[in-house]
């Protein structure tokens, strides 16, 4: 029986993999981590896995009586009187984690005086006992809070964004990482429908270089809201990501008028020769091909008809 088996390197893993599979030994493994990301998968794979569950609410108070009842194991001998306002205080913030629970419920036996009638834990000493939950933040749970947290911003849901965020937070995550997301999802998913809010994120993680967290949050918190109830338009990530594919292969040489002429004898090679400054014509706009011949009718930046882009759009179709 191997615990937190996750802390295995690859070379242990793999020193174990033909002993596991010959059936010389009989691998049983547990742990707090998802196995498909933080275990071997050549171990997890010739594995059946088992996955444990937080307790129930209705479980987590069976319990609790029963330690109250329980005179070898638990506090049964000490004639404990427990207000269901505790009882329910205990199983809300254990969140599922039973030991957490009795550890308090414990504390507040043996922190608790005696009175005429035994000892009582009321509310206020179980707010004592156990004051915040905790909230465990495995690599697994990280990455799908935080997935979960970028899905908001993506859907305008302003409320499960500061939801996801806080409880981040509340985890000890890096507020760092969760303003990057902000900053990312500002152009991938509005970009210039809005382009105030690529401004409110870049603001945001600003603040928070200069005033830290706590007071931070409030910036944070204002640029998701300015994500998430901006129009949505994912134009600029389809753009460059189909202008990088056309560049990974493109070979062709700088169209002749767009060649650099701020070196001496660049007239004698026509670098630039037949180049069209936009500012001598109406509009301060010319007809002037831009993309190497390869590309020229390639089109990367296709604006959609949410907010700032509909104007865009309009300008860009002449």
């Amino acid at each position: 029986m191997l615990d937190e088996c996750h802390r295995w390197s690859k070379a242990q893993s793999d020193s174990v993999l033909p002993a596991i599979e010959e059936g010389i030994i009989r691998f049983i493994g547990s742990t707090t981590e998802n196995p498909m990301v933080a275990m071997t998968p050549a171990i997890v794979s010739r594995c059946r896995l088992f996955a444990f569950r937080p307790l129930t609410q209705e479980n987590m108070r069976s319990i609790l009586l029963s330690a109250l009842k329980d005179t070898e194991r638990g506090l049964g001998e000490m004639n404990v009187q427990l207000d269901e306002d505790a009882l329910q205080h205990f199983v809300n913030v254990s969140n599922g984690d039973v030991r957490m629970a009795l550890n308090a419920l414990e504390l507040a036996a043996l922190t608790t005086p005696t009175g005429r009638n035994g000892i009582r834990i009321t509310l206020e000493t179980a707010e004592e006992s156990i004051q915040k939950p905790v909230i465990r933040c495995d690599d697994s749970l990280y990455y799908d809070m935080l997935s979960a947290f970028c899905k908001s911003l993506r859907g305008s849901d302003s409320d499960a964004a500061l939801f996801w965020f806080a409880r981040l937070i509340y985890a000890g995550v890096d507020p760092r990482l969760i303003v990057r997301r902000v900053i990312a999802h500002a152009s991938e998913d509005v970009g210039l429908a809005n382009p105030a809010a690529m401004l409110q994120a870049v603001a945001a993680g600003e603040a928070l270089e200069l005033v830290g967290m706590p007071e931070a949050r409030l910036s944070i918190a204002q640029a998701i809201i300015a994500v998430c109830e901006s129009p949505k338009s994912n134009s600029v990530v389809c753009a460059i990501d189909a202008a990088m594919a056309d560049a990974q292969k493109a070979t062709g040489d700088v169209p002749v008028p767009l060649r650099d002429t701020h070196y001496a004898g660049a007239e004698r090679v026509e670098s630039g020769k037949g180049y069209l400054y936009p500012h001598d014509f109406p509009g301060h706009w010319v007809e002037q091909q831009y993309l190497p011949d390869e590309v020229r009718d390639h089109v990367y930046y296709v604006p959609s008809d949410q907010g700032g882009e509909a104007r865009i759009k309009t300008h860009k179709s002449r």
